[in-house]
């Protein structure tokens, strides 16, 4: 494409998130939407969101021909990515993809494969990395010295149209695997050391989701250099909200945490706002001195920098346009993609083997 003209983005998926990246381009400079895909009637709510005119398909084949797009934001269930990112780079596009990369790791690893050979770019939608405070949350974590031990959890207490969306994930992914990545990447930017081993649970608590799936898991992971670190995920009408928030990180210099106030209250647990929300940040110092008293006090972190669900998404976005505009090299952030699933995976096989399982 030539300098100062707007690159062209196919949107496939009107979803929660999908709608949100429509958002987001509808209000950059540099891009504009060519067409807005989706099987159901969510693309005519979003068409009529964004002030109507998009052209509207239901084939995604069809849209990438007619459309000739520059690039392709992918917001579907995790069973279609694999196969919409490489019909798609394909079709020289660049990639924007909503987290997981694939639904198996050989499926991420064709995508990666995928982007390499056209040349373009493919951004996987992790969220929490625009996310100053979570920035400044992984910062902190290098200060506590070594070993970490992470504690992490997103329990979500699903009806309605939310226990439609969890239902239909699980029937590709469990809840460990398709939100795990997101924390999965947060422990590996913190402790910087490789994971060695997995050991995980799981339970199926309702016959609405496949036989062979589980919508609660809790993973634990083993690093190289002896930190250690869990992740707990459960979806559903059953789930408690007691806790479901949990996301600190100890070391032996003290402990940084995420207190979220506000997004724990009753009802909060199957917001999306409550998903990214930090409002703080607790930075707890372990010195003591001769009386075994703490010499410092904690530090309460807020950081004046709050974005909400849709401004993340907008950032988001404007990392794939500067991505594509400025030749970025992404090999490290689809490297990054691409073993968060893998380790995730290895933890839902020892869900379902009762194993740990050595990486």
């Amino acid at each position: 494409m030539t300098s100062g003209k707007k690159l062209r983005i196919l949107v496939l998926g009107c979803g929660n998130m999908g709608a949100s990246h429509a958002i987001a381009y509808s209000k950059m400079d540099n891009a504009e939407i060519c067409g807005i895909v989706s099987t159901g009637k969510s693309k005519e709510v979003l068409n009529e969101k964004l002030g109507g005119g998009y052209p509207l398909f239901s084939d995604f084949a069809e849209a990438l021909e007619k459309t000739a797009p520059d690039a392709v934001c992918i917001s579907t269930y995790p069973d279609t990515h694999e196969q919409f990112a490489i019909m798609s780079f394909e079709k020289g596009c660049h990639v924007f993809m909503e987290k997981p990369i694939a639904d198996s790791v050989v499926g991420a690893e064709r995508v990666a494969a995928a982007a390499k050979k056209a040349g373009k770019k493919l951004v996987i939608g992790y969220i929490l990395r625009h996310h100053p405070s979570w920035i400044k949350f992984i910062e902190l974590s290098h200060q506590l010295g070594k070993p970490l031990v992470m504690r992490m959890n997103l329990n979500q207490q699903s009806q309605g149209y939310m226990w439609d969306v969890h239902r239909n994930l699980m029937n590709s992914l469990s809840p460990i695997v398709d939100c795990g990545v997101h924390y999965i990447d947060v422990m590996c930017q913190m402790v910087r050391s490789k994971p060695i081993q997995v050991s995980a649970i799981g339970a199926r608590l309702t016959e609405e989701i496949p036989a062979g799936n589980y919508n609660y898991g809790q993973l634990q992971i083993r690093f190289e250099d002896g930190s250690v670190g869990w992740y707990e995920a459960g979806w559903g009408p059953m789930i408690s909200e007691t806790a479901f928030f949990v996301k600190d990180v100890i070391g032996p210099k003290g402990c940084v945490s995420i207190v979220a106030k506000d997004a724990g209250g009753a009802g909060k647990s199957s917001s999306i706002e409550a998903h990214t929300k930090t409002e703080s940040l607790r930075l707890h110092h372990a010195d003591l001195n001769e009386k075994n008293a703490f010499t410092k006090p904690d530090e309460w972190i807020d950081l004046t920098d709050e974005p909400d669900h849709q401004e993340l998404c907008n950032r988001e976005q404007a990392y794939f346009m500067k991505a594509i505009l400025e030749d970025i090299d992404l090999t490290d952030h689809v490297e990054d993609a691409v073993n968060s699933l893998r380790i995730a995976f290895a933890c839902d096989e020892s869900v379902r083997t009762g194993q740990v399982v050595k990486l």
